[in-house]
């Protein structure tokens, strides 16, 4: 279905009959698109997508070749899934230090993810980058390569994940947070804002700081730090 008009869109939509395309939207002919998705003004999807049902993709939607979405998901405007990965070749004894290597992989998203405006979802360079069924983005987040995020995870804006980190089921992770390549974070794990994540993490904890270590230990060296000018005060008078 093909319409000029936003209200006319609309109107289709509640009536769920097919999917929905609003004019000026770039849809490739290889793609699939179930019935009951909504395709605001300049959406792009490349070749070899497939859409599930009941899905809304927001202006300016870029959902790059070979990825696949799935059912009941919102992408909010100008995010970009399936960009090519951040990874190179790096040579120093050559006039261009470093060359792109090729992407194999796909982005899958699975049932039930909202995912925020301007985030970018970058495709797996050995294996497919996933985010988790349920799992809620705010905006302006990254994910690198073949980072697989679990089931309902909650990601606050501004938060960076790196390549290849596997990430559990549950998973909280507050605002501007970094989290470096290679590693795992365990189930039901909480990450407090600002946090910078280094190493592994075990399930079930809160994190803070940069490392990040256990909050509550955090807290504490945080609470003596705050003490050392009276401490070095002190120990200085009694020279």
């Amino acid at each position: 279905i093909l319409v000029k008009e936003y209200d006319e869109a609309i109107a289709f939509y509640t009536q769920n009959l097919g999917f929905v395309l609003i004019e000026d939207t770039m849809i490739s002919d290889s793609a699939v698109i179930g019935e009951g998705s909504f395709l605001f003004p300049n959406v792009f999807v490349g070749h070899n997508v497939q859409i599930g049902s009941n899905c809304i993709l927001y202006p300016n939607v870029s959902i790059l070749d070979h990825c696949i979405i799935g059912d009941n998901v919102i992408i909010q405007a100008g995010t970009v899934i399936g960009g090519n990965s951040f990874y190179y070749n790096g040579k120093k004894d050559r006039k261009v230090w470093y060359k792109k290597m090729p992407d194999c992989g796909r982005v899958i998203i699975e049932d039930e993810v909202e995912i925020g405006a301007n985030c970018t979802i970058d495709r797996g360079v050995s294996h497919d980058t996933v985010i988790g069924r349920g799992t809620k983005m705010d905006n302006m987040i990254h994910v690198g390569h073949d980072t697989i995020i679990g089931k309902n995870g909650l990601f606050a804006a501004q938060s960076a994940i790196a390549g290849v980190v596997n990430i559990g089921d549950g998973v909280t992770v507050w605002g501007q947070c970094g989290i470096n390549k290679t590693l795992s974070i365990g189930d039901n794990v909480t990450l407090l804002a600002m946090s910078g994540v280094g190493g592994n993490l075990e399930a079930g904890k809160i994190y803070w700081g940069a490392p990040a270590e256990e909050a509550s230990i955090k807290k504490r060296e945080l609470v003596w730090i705050k003490r050392i000018p009276a401490l070095w005060e002190k120990v200085m008078k009694s020279l």
